[in-house]
């Protein structure tokens, strides 16, 4: 075909698209270590321990899905487990919870701004929070700070 008929390529630059599913796998990664440090947050915060029979519970897995996903947090420094009692997250486990509840919420808020009904803004929110860039979350806050002053 010559190249006065072809049609623009719609693909972004090389080193554009690496960077894109480069960011999606990272976030891949981290998905799973940030979705357990997040529940096993709430667990706490809600006044129980973290045991795997809730967290699989919670979840929807099997207990030894809980039992490998746990000896990975513990081995990454997320979290540390006692013979006999729940999970407890370590001081950096407890700023990642931190951070992926703050973002969960701003997403979470951010989708509620636009309309979208309750439960599908948190179920979205749920996997929306561990892909969003930093500059996006920054651009919904400044979004929801324009459109709900008092969010």
């Amino acid at each position: 075909m010559p190249d006065s008929t072809r049609p623009k390529s719609v693909l972004p630059a090389t080193q554009v698209h690496m960077e894109g599913f480069a960011q999606v796998r990272e976030a891949r990664r981290s998905e799973l270590v940030e979705d357990y440090v997040e529940l096993i947050a709430d667990l706490i915060a809600d006044g129980r321990e973290a045991r795997q029979v809730d967290i699989a519970s919670r979840l929807g897995v099997a207990q030894p899905t809980v039992a490998k996903a746990l000896k990975r947090l513990v081995k990454e420094g997320w979290a540390i487990q006692r013979p006999y009692r729940g999970v407890f997250l370590t001081p950096a486990g407890e700023q990642l919870a931190r951070d992926v509840r703050a973002r969960h919420q701003t997403v979470e808020r951010f989708l509620l701004a636009l309309g979208v009904d309750a439960d599908s803004a948190r179920r979205d929110a749920e996997g929306i929070e561990h892909h969003v860039s930093e500059a996006t979350l920054t651009a919904f806050e400044a979004f929801l700070a324009k459109a709900v002053p008092h969010a």
